[in-house]
Parts: C-alpha cells; structure tokens; sequence
C-alpha cells in the first residue's frame, strides 16, 4: 500500500539493534511510527528496510541526527548508515535535513530537558499517544531501550518544525 502526502516528514533514528522511526504529517501531529529490530546488525538489511519505509510513504523530508561533529559519540558504523540512508533518500527525491544533539538540545532547552531520556520525556508531552512507549529510566549498567530510538527520531523531526516553521 502506498500513500503519498505532500508534507509527510519522517523521523529516523539508527541505533546499534536496528532504528527508531516516526512519519508526522504536521507539527505535533505523529501519522505512524515504530521500532525496526535488525538482529544481523548489517547497515544493507537496515538501508534496505528503511527504504521499504521511504517508497510506503513518500515524505518530503527525511529527518536524521547529524553524526559528524564536535557533540555526537556515534559508532563508525552508525556514522556509515546515517550517511548512506541520507544518499538513498537523496536518491529517491527525498529532502533530507540533519540536526546536531545541540540544536536537539536547544529545541526543548524550555522543558530543561538536555540528556536523551529528559527530551524523551519532553517528546512524550508533546505527542501524547507516544507517551505508553516512553521507556524508564535506565540504570548506568543497563543498556539503552531500544524504544529510546523512537523518540530521538522524534526529537528529530520537532526541531525540524521548530527551525522551519516557526
């Protein structure tokens, strides 16, 4: 089933066991989203997935995390993916915009939200039907939820609409 809609933005979110991603159809307003498990870990099975998303719902614009700066930690092979996804989507005609952890930052500087969970939790007051997903806190010796994926994708996709639309 395809769908088509001139102001789809999509929200991606590579993360070391797959992605989390999110489709808005206008400021606030989240269309459908989830969380891609890819227990291989290949950036080809993950590319080929999100471009399954891509054609399924045609955004204009495709939203990811910058991975090339001063402020991000990401993985070499993370780095790879995010890279390659933006060159696909580039590919199919889609615009595709990067937004930097501080910019990320800035946009919900007003909840004083600046670690991952704190915008997680700021994401989930805003779009509210996100708000069961929201995972716990997590313990330093535990691994980061899977689901945390979802609303960094998310988070993406708000700065998005706060730099171009207000």
């Amino acid at each position: 089933m395809k769908l088509s809609h001139a102001d789809f933005v999509l929200g991606l979110h590579p993360s070391s066991r797959g992605f989390g991603w999110i489709l808005f159809d206008g400021p606030n307003s989240a269309f459908d989203w989830g969380i891609a498990d890819v227990p291989s870990h290949r950036n080809s099975k993950v590319l080929a997935r999100v471009v399954r998303l891509i054609k399924k719902y045609q955004p204009k614009i495709l939203v990811l995390e910058a991975v090339d700066g001063n402020d991000t930690r990401r993985a070499a092979r993370i780095r790879k993916l995010s890279h390659s996804i933006a060159e696909r989507a580039e590919k199919l005609g889609i615009g595709v915009r990067f937004y930097s952890r501080d910019e990320i930052r800035q946009t919900f500087a007003a909840d004083n939200a600046t670690t991952r969970e704190q915008i997680a939790a700021a994401v989930a007051k805003q779009i509210d039907v996100l708000a069961p997903r929201l995972p716990r806190s997590r313990k330093i010796w535990e691994a980061e939820n899977p689901s945390l994926a979802l609303f960094c994708a998310a988070a993406s996709v708000l700065t998005h609409y706060a730099t171009y639309h207000s």
